[in-house]
């Protein structure tokens, strides 16, 4: 039996992998929600408030908090199918951001020669593209440092935020691969190529605009370099790039994602994880060291998502069982319900937590492969507007999306000036951003849409 999930494509349900088959959602209590929000209050508020702590404690808190929900239920539930599924689905997560961090490090781009607006430009738009096939925190580990060297001589915190906007966000929106709420979705069923058929032209016209503004400021800001670098500016930008056989290995990445739905359980994990250890094996230390590269970045990310995965179970269910309740009910509604807690929170579980809503309006299980198809099928622009909702905001703010962080860190080690939590905010996301997210809501998912 094949569905047709809109524009031509169709899949065939007996190819599903059978570990994410469907299953009884079970009615969570409301209190059981609030491991999830402690969670995530915790990773919003407490690196701001106690950084010291909190980079000490944060595996405790997120273990602790998740544990919380296993044993609600695993004991109260009787639910054990629920957790061994999403079991399933973090390890399918943390392989893909894995691997993918660990390859990208074994890359190094090496940069001689200034950099003109129109050059600037140029590497946005190509790292924007290279997020989807490397994702958002690998391109962003693999061209920040290149970005930075390229513009040393006139570097402001404007172009570090930019870099966030498109490169760490906006851009990875097309693929599943390029960002960690697309590639939840894939998990639940959503085909590899729906999000490029249906997301590309709200990429397009936010991609276009925010390369247009730096355009604007980056001229602004260009000024006659100095004189010991204006030969150096004059003349054509030196590139070299190192360790390129890492990109057998992201092929390998990205076939094991492709076939993930026709191989055995485990087996593209298995697959993701190989290519990591062979990127690690056969790189050199010195590329590493260029890189400065280290696994202190995917430690965290690994912790916090073991307990986020873990605590958001409760929490997506109940929304699923009471959706009817929320009052959200248009792509529009949807598209700033989900972009608003994105922005604040970490948008990988808003995304699951607003297409469970969703589905839950139209009595449908977001566990369920089949009844996934059936709803990007029937609603594909509610689908639409929760997935760029989701890519979208999560540049609103350093907590947003996990590679914000990280760009800060690695900026803050170069000693350049970048803003503080509140200064990236109400400086550069409400004033420049969310004028276009808010444009981008007009055309594509209200009621005045014209596309």
């Amino acid at each position: 039996m094949f569905l047709k999930v809109g524009d031509g494509m169709s899949i065939k349900i007996s190819d599903l992998n059978p570990i994410i088959a469907a299953s009884t959602t079970p009615d969570p209590a409301l209190w059981s929600v609030l491991p999830f929000v402690a969670l995530l209050l915790s990773i919003a508020l407490a690196p701001l408030l106690a950084a010291a702590w909190w980079h000490k404690n944060y595996p405790r808190v997120a273990v602790g908090l998740g544990l919380i929900s296993l044993a609600y239920y695993f004991f109260g539930l009787d639910a054990g199918e629920r957790i061994v599924h999403v079991g399933h689905e973090y390890i399918s997560f943390i392989s893909l951001i894995g691997s993918l961090f660990v390859v990208s490090g074994g890359i190094h781009i090496v940069v001689r020669g200034g950099a003109r607006p129109s050059g600037n430009v140029l590497f946005l738009l190509a790292g924007a593209l290279i997020s989807n096939l490397i994702g958002t925190t690998g391109a962003s580990m693999l061209l920040i440092r290149p970005w930075i060297r390229m513009n040393r001589y006139r570097i402001t915190a404007f172009h570090i935020v930019f870099f966030i906007f498109i490169v760490s966000n906006v851009g990875g929106a097309l693929t599943p691969i390029g960002d960690p709420p697309l590639f939840l979705g894939f998990l639940r069923g959503i085909p590899f190529f729906w999000v490029l058929v249906h997301c590309w032209p709200m990429w397009l016209v936010a991609v276009a605009i925010l390369l247009a503004v730096f355009y604007i400021v980056d001229r602004l800001n260009y000024r006659r370099p100095p004189e010991e670098v204006s030969a150096e500016l004059a003349g054509s930008r030196l590139w070299q790039f190192q360790g390129l056989h890492n990109l057998l290995f992201l092929a390998v990445i990205l076939a094991a994602v492709l076939s993930s739905r026709h191989l055995a359980p485990l087996v593209p994990e298995a697959l993701m994880w190989a290519a990591a250890l062979g990127s690690l094996r056969s790189t050199s230390k010195t590329i590493h060291q260029a890189n400065q590269f280290d696994f202190e970045p995917i430690k965290e990310v690994g912790w916090l998502f073991a307990g986020i995965f873990a605590t958001m179970i409760p929490a997506l269910d109940y929304l699923g069982s009471h959706a009817s309740e929320l009052g959200i009910s248009t792509a529009h509604q949807m598209y700033w319900a989900t972009g608003t807690l994105s922005a604040f929170l970490d948008n990988a579980p808003t995304y699951l937590t607003f297409l469970s809503a969703e589905m839950g309006l139209f009595h449908l299980d977001v566990n369920s492969p089949a009844e996934v198809l059936r709803n990007i099928a029937e609603h594909p622009l509610e689908v639409t507007a929760i997935s760029v909702g989701a890519v979208f905001f999560g540049a609103m703010s350093y907590i947003g999306n996990g590679p914000n962080l990280m760009v800060k860190a690695i900026a803050d080690h170069a000693r350049i000036k970048t803003p503080s939590f509140f200064g990236y905010i109400f400086r550069y996301a409400i004033p420049i951003l969310l004028p276009i997210l808010a444009l981008i809501g007009i055309l594509f998912f209200s009621s005045w849409r014209v596309f």
